[in-house]
């Protein structure tokens, strides 16, 4: 999976859209100069042609380096300095005037084609991963975040690995909403969420859950380690000014958070039940702090004691 946010990774596609098309145009190009003896591009017979094409200045300069950890980028390159090789050999058989040699003719329409699918392959990872995050945050979104959570449940029952789980609430953003309007509103969890990524641990992720909602995957973290890991991100988040919008508004921003383990003696949704129980005393305790699930006092009694308004979550 591309871990990358949604704005680099259009614009990635964006740059492998424009390398297909000058690929497409260079292999026209070719085959007319070949077959129609149209004027050839004057690098293709040079040795160093495979590192001064369009192609090569996206490949070798232009390409994220999350995209050129993909396995098909690496074949994409090797397909691409055969072809090179194949075409400066078929041009200097034209230039010489000698009869083209069939089977390096094949070898270029066949290497084309395989380049080709190599780049259609990485273009679908880069669809791919942009399906699975949110538009506007960048955060995971939902529909991977129970596939995801099974797994970790299932290595949790058989003793592999602990998961524990968290979910966010980011505190008073309906007020940030009312009183600056939705465009500062939605910048501010962009904001928050680029902030909380960055500081989490390298294999956790974080979930767009719903709103100003969001659940976090700690991976091998029982309670105690995901409690250090997310006071760690909730002291940061608090203590760093935010600013946004076009008049540069400061803002303090605050997040809420309820924990809970990846239980293997109960189901998925048992757990993210209980953070979101765990979320909500944190929320009637004042907010910005960090609660962690506990049977003895997130009962239904509880909270209604507590009188949590649902209207603000």
């Amino acid at each position: 999976m591309l871990e990358m946010d949604p704005a680099t990774l259009r614009k990635a596609l964006e740059q492998l859209e424009q390398a297909t098309d000058d690929h497409t145009e260079w292999h026209e190009n070719l085959l007319r100069a070949i077959v129609c003896g149209s004027p050839r591009d004057p690098i293709d017979p040079a040795a160093d042609a495979n590192a001064n094409c369009s192609f090569c200045q996206w490949f070798y300069e232009r390409a994220p380096a999350e995209v050129r950890e993909q396995p098909a980028f690496a074949a994409i390159g090797t397909e691409h300095e055969l072809l090179h090789r194949i075409a400066a050999r078929l041009l200097r058989e034209v230039a010489a005037d000698a009869p083209i040699v069939r089977a390096d003719f094949e070898s270029l329409v066949a290497g084309s084609a395989r380049l080709r699918l190599g780049l259609d392959n990485l273009r679908y990872e880069i669809q791919n991963a942009l399906r699975n995050r949110d538009a506007l945050t960048g955060a995971y979104g939902r529909v991977e975040m129970l596939p995801e959570l099974r797994e970790w449940h299932a290595l949790a029952k058989r003793g592999v690995k602990q998961c524990c789980i968290a979910f966010m609430h980011l505190d008073h953003l309906k007020e940030i909403n009312d009183t600056y309007g939705h465009q500062v509103g939605d910048l501010v969890l962009i904001g928050s969420v680029r902030y909380v990524t960055e500081h989490l641990r390298p294999h956790d992720k974080l979930f767009r859950y719903g709103g100003d909602e969001f659940l976090i995957s700690l991976p091998g973290a029982d309670l105690a380690t995901g409690q250090t890991a997310v006071t760690r991100v909730r002291d940061g988040l608090a203590g760093r000014l935010l600013i946004v919008g076009p008049g540069g508004i400061a803002l303090h921003v605050t997040a809420s958070f309820g924990l809970a383990l990846l239980d293997p003696d109960v189901g998925v949704i048992d757990s993210i039940d209980r953070a979101d129980q765990a979320l909500l005393l944190a929320k009637a305790a004042g907010r910005n702090r960090v609660i962690s699930w506990d049977p003895s006092v997130t009962t239904g009694r509880q909270l209604t004691r507590l009188k949590i308004d649902d209207s603000d979550r």
